[in-house]
């Protein structure tokens, strides 16, 4: 008899090709995995992976497995989806993705009066930069920064998200007295900085990029410290005393924030209530958002 669990369990190791994040991902300890996996190996009497040093890889026997796996798990969340459609409760859970730093530095006081008023619904709040995979329930909200979201989910479009390169007081100032040390150098976030476009399309396209720094607050800490200037979101950028936007405070980029859900799910009323809840609280946020809140620093250093 066909076992979705144990397909379940073949793909997230499948996926990750390693027990560990196999775990991770299905929140169950590397026993229950090791366990799970050996049994449905010896139930269908094949090996589904190469156990190698560098990790778990599918045999010819597994890529076949993972087709019909994928068609299961397909069949599986649509009707986890269509089921939880139907809900017409204010009640339940709602695992919510939002783009990077956006909760942390905006809405986090939103989602916290969206609790309060609502203490039956459950929020799991996940920060990620990449759209999540709604039809695989990773998520059943994703408030997320893109200008070509996926065609299988519904939403609004609610406003532009605005870059803009940004400076510590302490390397504005060593610029402004002409210091010999303070050549400028960006603080990029991408591990290949080669000929990046988004120096190319920012105001200082011929400076070099230095240290690559992939966390947006450490990028944060590196401005303030004197140690370069970065593009940067503005609601980050705008909320931090020790830095401005480098001279001439240009936008460099705008993109569209979008809150979404898959089709399925539109009918759920707390699923509802939190989308137009959402969306009316980043409306309030926009001139932020958009970049119309700049500041100045004093040219004298910190």
């Amino acid at each position: 008899m066909t076992n979705w669990d144990d397909h379940r369990f073949f793909l997230a190791v499948a996926r990750k090709a390693s027990v560990k994040k196999a775990a991770e991902l299905l929140e169950v300890n590397r026993s229950t995995i090791l366990r799970r996996i050996t049994a449905f190996e010896e139930k269908l009497g094949v090996r589904l992976f190469e156990r190698l040093p560098n990790g778990y890889f599918t045999t010819a026997a597994g890529d076949e497995m993972m087709a019909t796996a994928q068609k299961m798990e397909a069949v599986a969340n649509e009707v986890d989806r269509r089921i939880a459609g139907r809900d017409t409760r204010l009640s339940g859970t709602i695992r919510i993705s939002l783009a990077g730093a956006l909760g942390s530095y905006v809405l986090m006081p939103d989602l916290a009066a969206f609790s309060h008023a609502h203490p039956d619904i459950k929020l799991e709040i996940v920060s990620k930069y990449d759209m999540p995979d709604l039809a695989r329930r990773e998520a059943d909200v994703a408030v997320h920064i893109s200008n070509d979201p996926p065609d299988d989910l519904i939403g609004r479009r609610i406003v532009k998200v605005a870059r803009a390169a940004y400076i510590g007081s302490k390397y504005l100032h060593r610029i402004s007295t002409k210091d010999p040390a303070a050549a400028l150098n960006w603080i990029g976030w991408s591990l290949d900085p080669s000929s990046p476009q988004w120096v190319e399309d920012s105001d200082f396209p011929d400076i070099p990029v230095g240290t690559i720094i992939t966390d947006p607050y450490a990028t944060i800490q590196a401005l303030e410290a004197g140690l370069g200037m970065s593009i940067l979101p503005c609601y980050l950028g705008d909320s931090e005393p020790g830095i401005c936007r480098a001279p001439a405070g240009n936008l460099q980029w705008q993109t569209d924030l979008w809150v979404l859900t898959h089709k399925d799910l539109r009918n759920t009323a707390r699923i509802r209530k939190f989308t137009s809840f959402i969306s009316d609280a980043i409306i309030r946020h926009r001139n932020l958002l958009e970049g119309n809140c700049e500041r100045q620093l004093s040219m004298h250093p910190a």
